[in-house]
């Protein structure tokens, strides 16, 4: 692996834990639990766009691993990788149609995500019930995918990269 790969990791791994250490401070999950604002979806998308879906997977994935270890704990981390798991495969499907924009992708990652999570808690807790609260949560997916989308369109648009360096 060459050296501007590793740096251009660690520069996107980093931006993703700083969005997702504002995204704590941001209190949502007050008002609805469980509701946040996916920023650093922002980060997930530029890359799959930009880098690739190899590329999006490792972010993401090592993202979440160091979140979970430094703001959450194992259940969160459980949850999170299953969400995480279901939105970037549908994501990265999505993108290789080349029929949906940033913002379509977005939602779509951002709902997925969504259920993901909820399928892990089902599983988790061994209940059907969690899932009354799926509306909810797909209305914030989707309403957090559509700003998350138009974010990082801008972004694919301006930030130019070369995924062989």
């Amino acid at each position: 692996m060459s050296a501007g790969r590793v740096a251009r990791y660690a520069l996107l791994i980093a931006l993703a834990l700083v969005l997702s250490y504002v995204e704590l401070l941001v209190p949502l999950s007050v008002v609805v639990p469980g509701v946040k604002l996916g920023l650093p979806n922002l980060v997930i998308v530029f890359a799959l766009y930009r880098l690739g879906a190899r590329d999006a997977w490792i972010i993401s994935l090592v993202r979440v691993v160091l979140v979970s270890v430094m703001f959450s704990n194992a259940f969160a981390m459980m949850y999170s990788i299953c969400g995480t798991v279901l939105s970037l495969t549908l994501m990265s499907l999505l993108i290789k149609t080349g029929r949906f924009s940033t913002v379509g992708v977005s939602v779509a990652g951002g709902v997925a995500h969504n259920i993901g999570q909820i399928l892990c808690a089902m599983l988790l807790l061994s209940t059907s019930r969690i899932a009354y609260y799926l509306p909810v949560l797909l209305v914030s997916g989707t309403l957090a995918g559509v700003l998350i989308g138009i974010a990082s369109g801008l972004l694919v648009e301006r930030v130019k990269t070369d995924p062989q360096r």
